[in-house]
């Protein structure tokens, strides 16, 4: 697979700045892993000067703010809509500030932090190899990286569905976790530690698992997608082709991939 995925950042930044308002209303899946995110940030020990990349509404900001030894937080988003809401649930911290930027282009000083943390957000970058290189430049030595992001088999089920309707690329596309060690290791990062699971949660329908998708802002933004509004006729076509259950609801299978990477001391 290329390194540099072709996806529409003005779409991504658009698509999740709409969604700031219900993104909290529906982010159970984001909320679970960034809970395990933060358990993991433990092992490694959490004290210094951290960074937050992508960090929606804050929900991972406010969870690495109750860590004792932390000095500082930097809440970093691309969509200002989410970077306002952070500041509004972070009322009143004084060890937290806001940086609306791009993981894809960090204007950071080198050695300037301590850890960085980022929940479910780097699947939406075009060019990981930069962004790892760029993680290992500003980070200390002796400073990690630990994120969590979407491996191949997420939405793999919209994905089949979508296959029996046309050609067109309806879900983005996902690294493969030999290819995030690759990335890592090249970038200068060592004792990489990565964990990959299925979660499988359930819907009450196909429509509702596309609302809630629609709701966090994970809309399709790779190139290749179809550009025209899509039938009554296509959507009834996917829903049929959807694999069915035993039971009156449908599942979407998310590969979610947990990473921890050190910098050499």
């Amino acid at each position: 697979m290329n390194a540099v995925f072709t996806l529409n950042k003005a779409k991504i930044r658009q698509s999740f700045g709409a969604a700031s308002a219900s993104y909290d209303t529906v982010a159970r899946l984001q909320r679970t892993v960034g809970r395990q995110l933060l358990k993991t940030g433990r092992l490694c020990g959490v004290s210094g000067t951290i960074l937050d990349l992508g960090c929606g509404t804050g929900f991972l900001t406010a969870g690495l703010l109750q860590f004792t030894r932390v000095e500082h937080v930097l809440a970093l988003d691309m969509a200002l809509p989410m970077l306002q809401k952070t500041r509004q649930r972070l009322k009143g911290a004084t060890a937290v500030s806001y940086l609306c930027a791009d993981a894809e282009h960090l204007a950071l000083a080198p050695d300037s932090m301590d850890r960085i943390f980022s929940n479910l957000a780097l699947q939406w970058c075009r060019d990981l190899p930069t962004v790892f290189s760029a993680c290992r430049t500003i980070l200390k030595p002796g400073g990690a990286l630990v994120f969590s992001t979407f491996g191949p088999q997420t939405l793999g089920e919209l994905k089949q569905a979508w296959a029996q309707v046309d050609t067109c690329n309806h879900v983005n596309a996902f690294y493969e976790a030999n290819e995030l060690i690759r990335f890592l290791t090249a970038a200068g990062f060592t004792g990489i530690q990565l964990e990959t699971r299925c979660l499988r949660p359930a819907y009450p329908s196909v429509l509702a698992l596309m609302q809630e998708l629609k709701a966090i802002g994970a809309r399709n933004a790779a190139n290749g997608r179809n550009k025209q509004i899509t039938s009554k006729r296509q959507m009834q076509q996917m829903i049929a082709a959807y694999p069915e259950s035993e039971r009156e609801a449908i599942y979407a299978t998310f590969e979610v991939i947990s990473v921890l990477a050190r910098v050499p001391e």
